[in-house]
């Protein structure tokens, strides 16, 4: 028998999926006042792709893992300090999760392992973001309708979306003069070694979307990193090429002096850029963050990476 507030919870999710599948038949002028109607949830996130999500459609969760990493690594989008942290993504304090008291835990495949021991603190929401072989930034602007869908407000993934992709449309256009030529994106491991982002990444994927072609053509490991020897790049000689975080100080020291990294024509020819720090495990908060950085990194010029 089911007592106390594991009874709650049930009644409780029956109602919400009730109202979800009353809301998804509405016109969408109904939608708006059929989201004001649904109870608020206090969702956790375990994996940072959702994370980003939830934010995106203005439902910031009560917990969520990593966050002193997220915010170095993600940048935006901000997280309240008043969020509590449930720490590493892959090891996460299921203790202070169920102090939290969440109606909704948010994951991914990548934390299956956990799901049984998850779902006895609350229901558990898990979407795929990434596999490998398909372009993640479908499946990132889809979870916005999903989750929202999830938690009873439609209309909030409906205009997240919405704003997502008048976003990118508009980056898409800004750069259009910017494709005459392949994008090569790479983030530098060692001075000999560069991870490639492939059209499997949730960067390649957008740079797609942006009306780019990408110089990396070949498969990647991992879904969307190919970790490969720095020589590779020769093969991209009509390339921009493009370097996503920080190149490590020791790199950049061994750089300077590397005759193979001078003689690569995008660094010889002066067709190298640099951007920030992005979530390359996120959503569509970061591929959006992707797109900006891009597009201003190309309109400002061309840098060095040493």
């Amino acid at each position: 028998m089911v007592t106390g507030r594991a009874a709650f919870r049930t009644e409780r999710r029956a109602l919400l999926t009730a109202a979800g599948l009353m809301v998804a038949a509405l016109p969408l002028r109904g939608i708006a006042a059929a989201a004001a109607a649904a109870p608020a949830q206090r969702l956790a996130a375990i994996d940072w792709a959702m994370l980003e999500t939830a934010i995106a459609i203005g439902h910031m969760p009560v917990a969520a893992s990593e966050l002193l990493r997220f915010r170095a690594d993600a940048v935006t989008p901000a997280v309240p300090r008043d969020v509590t942290d449930l720490g590493l993504r892959g090891s996460p304090n299921f203790e202070l999760l169920q102090l939290s008291r969440p109606d909704l835990i948010l994951t991914s495949p990548f934390y299956t392992r956990y799901e049984d021991k998850l779902r006895r603190i609350a229901p558990v929401l898990s979407l795929t973001f990434y596999r490998p072989g398909d372009p993640p930034l479908p499946r990132a602007l889809a979870a916005l309708d999903d989750l929202a869908r999830a938690i009873g407000d439609p209309g909030a993934g409906w205009r997240a979306r919405t704003r997502a992709e008048a976003a990118l449309d508009g980056v898409a256009t800004g750069l259009a003069a910017f494709r005459d030529r392949p994008v090569a994106l790479i983030e530098i491991g060692d001075a000999r070694h560069v991870r490639a982002f492939g059209p499997d990444s949730l960067f390649g994927s957008t740079l797609t979307r942006l009306g780019l072609e990408n110089a990396w053509s070949g498969k990647t490991r991992f879904s969307f990193l190919a970790p490969v020897p720095m020589e590779r790049l020769a093969a991209m000689p009509e390339a921009r090429l493009v370097i996503v975080g920080n190149v490590p100080v020791e790199a950049r020291r061994d750089l300077s002096r590397s005759v193979l990294w001078q003689a690569l024509p995008p660094v010889r020819e002066n067709r190298l850029y640099r951007l920030e720090r992005v979530n390359a495990f996120g959503g569509a908060p970061a591929a959006l963050r992707f797109a900006e950085l891009l597009a201003a990194a190309f309109q400002t010029g061309p840098r060095r990476a040493t």
